[in-house]
């Protein structure tokens, strides 16, 4: 079943391939579970993995997914922000760009 929120690209792996992404899927849930952050900040974490490897994507999936378990936008910024020193600053541009757009769709 197809999400409207998910890129289409993922929509046709999961129809084309339903098992390899069901079990994707439940490697991710898995690993968010075997610990004890909560929700919130495994996306925040997520969403820097995602700006580190500059992937517009996965930088919206987290931002979407970190305004779901409650963070703001400024919360979203701030992790962002603080990536700076450690992936450079374009990189933290993109993802900024990337992290208004998904918070303007979610407006």
């Amino acid at each position: 079943m197809s999400d409207h929120n998910t890129p289409a690209w993922y929509n046709y792996l999961k129809e084309k391939y339903p098992e390899f992404i069901k079990s994707v899927e439940k490697m991710g849930k898995t690993a968010r579970q075997e610990g004890p952050l909560k929700e919130k900040f495994l996306q925040l974490i997520q969403l820097g993995g995602a700006a580190a490897i500059r992937s517009e994507g996965s930088v919206h999936s987290h931002v979407r997914r970190a305004l779901e378990a409650g963070a703001s936008k400024d919360e979203i910024f701030h992790a962002l922000i603080a990536l700076t020193s450690t992936i450079g600053f374009p990189n933290v541009a993109a993802a900024l760009n990337w992290a208004e757009e998904e918070i303007n769709k979610q407006s």
